[in-house]
């Protein structure tokens, strides 16, 4: 089994991340789109080339932003992750934590839980296949998981943290640094997305909703005389961080964002795909069609074209201050602590 994302993105029924495609597969579409994609990578791989040697420690700057925005090359996703997201400076303080927390007990309720998820983890993926199978990812999977269990125990395990560790896996090839950077997204980006409680993770379903208020009042107006609960719309969106949901390619290129800019990405993310398709649910007349909408909206075409999405979803939704989306964010969570 060769290693996960080394090869080139192929035609054949498998990508290149071993995800198996679907019967439904648009074949033309995809052709079409790396007819353009490719010289894009060649262009950006340039570009990073000049900048980065894959070594030198990356200052955070506006050119940094700029380039995650426009993509980071494969080969080098991995390093870039650790630094933008300080994973690896926290690595580096604490160079032994992950080996300590393999040789410490897992709580045997929290291990039986991320046992039961392992095959629920992308089954059409072939480097999670069955674990007598010496290429599978599931070990290291379980192995990441518990250790993340270990280190923020008040956390422990939620479904949709193996997704996460999984896609991490697949990219950064390695248990360690996929911890880490997992363990940096729960810590330090998303703080409290995933306490048991939920209240962080269900105000941001909320705080999308405002967002819609804010940016679409007319389709805000006229979801919620449909009766839309905006903690139903995007809890898997923002729960898996768009794993599982949209083209492997498209998340890949979001976390690329995701871990220099932080949740923003998140809600940037969210409010294209609704922007995009506001006609749609401007159409729908009861609260079926429009949840049968939002399920729908990741898997518009759009999607797959990763490049022009990614440039989409700073276009599209305009102006978003961070001191604007963290006072609304604030409403939200003393609105869902009161309830």
């Amino acid at each position: 089994m060769s290693t996960p994302g080394t090869a080139r993105f192929g035609h054949g029924k498998v990508d290149p991340y071993g995800f198996e495609r679907k019967e439904e597969f648009d074949f033309d579409a995809y052709e079409k789109f790396m007819s353009t994609y490719l010289s894009v990578l060649t262009r950006r791989a340039l570009r990073w080339k000049d900048t980065y040697d894959g070594k030198t420690k990356l200052p955070r700057s506006r050119k940094l932003k700029r380039f995650c925005r426009k993509g980071i090359p494969g080969d080098i996703r991995p390093e870039v992750w650790m630094q933008i997201s300080l994973a690896a400076k926290r690595m580096s303080e604490d160079p032994q934590r992950y080996a300590t927390l393999r040789s410490q007990m897992t709580d045997p309720s929290v291990s039986d839980t991320i046992v039961l998820d392992l095959h629920r983890t992308f089954p059409e993926n072939v480097y999670f296949s069955e674990l007598t199978d010496p290429g599978s990812l599931r070990r290291p999977l379980q192995n990441v998981l518990e250790a993340i269990s270990l280190s923020i125990p008040h956390i422990g395990y939620c479904q949709g943290m193996n997704f996460i560790a999984g896609l991490l896996l697949l990219v950064v090839k390695t248990e360690e640094k996929a911890f880490w950077l997992m363990d940096t997204l729960i810590q330090n980006i998303l703080p409290d997305f995933y306490a048991p409680n939920m209240i962080a993770i269900k105000a941001e379903q909320d705080l999308l909703g405002e967002v819609v208020r804010w940016k679409l009042p007319d389709l805000h107006a006229h979801l919620e005389g449909l009766g839309v609960q905006w903690c139903l719309i995007g809890m898997k969106w923002f729960i898996c961080l768009f794993a599982d949901v949209m083209p492997v390619e498209t998340v890949l290129r979001i976390w690329d964002c995701l871990f220099m800019e932080g949740s923003k990405i998140l809600l940037r993310v969210a409010l294209t795909l609704i922007t995009l398709n506001k006609d749609r649910l401007m159409q729908c007349t009861n609260f079926p069609q429009a949840v049968d909408v939002f399920k729908d909206i990741v898997k518009d075409p759009i999607t797959l074209d990763c490049h022009n999405f990614m440039k989409s979803i700073f276009t599209v939704t305009g102006s978003m201050p961070r001191s604007k989306i963290i006072s609304m964010r604030e409403k939200c969570v003393r609105q869902n602590l009161k309830q």
